[in-house]
């Protein structure tokens, strides 16, 4: 018996007062499209129906081809964007599971508990109920004199005494198809023009019984309406994930606050310290240190390395490096074996070789700097000339003195070395000595008395 599955995502989210479509905000570095559509995987759905209306071209690029696209030109309600995926899955299921795409933290065994169960009902419809006494504006579930659910009334249409029902509908369904198909053209707009898909549930009744599934927690119910919905969301989420990698051998100082992306890998052993971001498609490898007041940002990080109060963006750390505090490396930048990076450093576009050490108050700029070498503090690689960047070149154990500009394009030789405050405009053969401003080959005391 095939099941497909329906994701309502063509709602405007006025209430979050926002230019970007509501399915695009992101809750731990993901947009929620993102992670519905990771819901309905978790439970089992392949390549679900995803209804999009508002922000549609960027809601499509977006899922990509995770998704088959149905569009809701005029929102006129949540039975009228499920009758609308009629052409696409009419004859090809035999139950439809619906959820809404705006709440992005159903446990996929949830849903998938939701599915099972429809697919054993003897009824046309199974639905997932909470009880709680915040309703967030869900609609209640009606039930008759013998405890059968009977309807649900949206909140915008309950009476006083029904908004005192503690029982909600929490927005997602199993549906037998054909029972589906036909009962959607029954469905009458609502006094504001709308069809609401939990019109069915008072058919259902009728015809076979609903089959109520409760669920117990209520952080699962959380729907974003609002930017402090989506903070709220955000806590949740973080709090899982977060839990996750502690089951898994990751220490945290203080995981309320580690902020790691759904996305992100960490090894074992490695500790996360307090105010912490790891954000996109981070990895982190074993043994490490990170943070405190450390972003790790699309980037990749080997074994025991240690980064100490710094921003790390789209770069690589080899095993065993260092940087540290108050360091930036930026993109296109890539440390290798053991290399450290002092206070104040940055870097972009650069790789260090293993055993570089860098110091502190400096900056390398499209840089290749060779194994061994040793950049003094307050060195300045001057890559732009107000047009274009060119590269420098430090070859294999070169020293390069404090407060040292090169200008480049320019190439240090192997074991060269610069003395301290010299500014290097030309090429310096490997072995070489130089100093000055503008820096000039060091002759040895009694080779100049000769």
């Amino acid at each position: 018996m095939t099941l497909r599955t329906i994701i309502l995502a063509a709602g405007l989210g006025t209430r979050m007062k926002s230019s970007l479509p509501k399915m695009l905000h992101p809750l731990c570095g993901r947009p929620m499209v993102l992670l519905a559509l990771d819901i309905a995987a978790g439970a089992g759905a392949e390549r679900p129906v995803l209804v999009i209306g508002h922000g549609a071209d960027a809601l499509r690029a977006a899922a990509g081809e995770r998704a088959e696209f149905v569009v809701q030109p005029e929102l006129l309600g949540t039975a009228d964007a499920v009758r609308r995926t009629e052409g696409a899955l009419r004859g090809k299921a035999d139950f439809v599971m619906v959820f809404y795409g705006d709440m992005p933290l159903w446990r996929p065994e949830t849903l998938r508990h939701l599915a099972e169960t429809g697919r054993k009902m003897a009824g046309p419809l199974a639905m997932l109920t909470g009880i709680g006494d915040d309703p967030r504006f869900f609609g209640r579930v009606i039930r008759d004199e013998a405890g059968n659910v009977a309807e649900i009334i949206e909140d915008a249409h309950l009476t006083p005494e029904q908004k005192s029902v503690r029982e909600i509908n929490l927005g997602a369904y199993c549906f037998r198809a054909g029972w589906l198909w036909e009962k959607l053209e029954q469905v009458k707009a609502s006094p504001k023009g709308e069809y609401y898909l939990t019109d069915l549930v008072a058919m259902a009744a009728r015809e076979g019984g609903v089959t109520a599934i409760p669920v117990a927690d209520e952080e699962e119910w959380i729907g974003i309406n609002t930017r402090a919905h989506l903070a709220e969301a955000e806590a949740v989420l973080r709090r899982r994930i977060n839990r996750r990698w502690m089951e898994a051998g990751v220490g945290m100082q203080d995981p309320a606050t580690a902020y790691i992306s759904l996305e992100a890998v960490i090894g074992e052993d490695t500790t996360i310290l307090a105010n912490t971001h790891l954000e996109g498609k981070t990895a982190v490898g074993r043994g490490c240190v990170i943070g405190p007041n450390t972003i790790l940002r699309r980037s990749a990080v080997g074994d025991r390395c240690k980064v100490e109060c710094s921003v790390v963006e789209d770069a690589t750390l080899e095993e065993d490096v260092s940087i540290g505090p108050f360091g930036h490396l930026r993109s296109g930048s890539h440390l290798e074996r053991g290399v450290h990076m002092g206070n104040f450093g940055e870097a972009k576009n650069s790789r260090l070789g293993a055993g570089a050490k860098m110091g502190h108050f400096s900056y390398l700029g499209d840089a290749q700097v060779g194994a061994g070498a040793n950049i003094g503090a307050g060195t300045i690689t001057c890559n732009f000339d107000g047009k274009q960047k060119h590269r420098t070149e430090i070859g294999e154990g070169a020293f390069i003195g404090s407060d040292t500009m090169l200008v480049a394009p320019v190439k240090i030789g192997k074991g060269a070395k610069t003395g301290a405050g010299s500014v290097v405009t030309h090429d310096v053969p490997a072995g070489t000595v130089v100093a000055g401003v503008p820096a000039r080959k060091m002759t040895k005391p009694n080779a100049r008395k000769k």
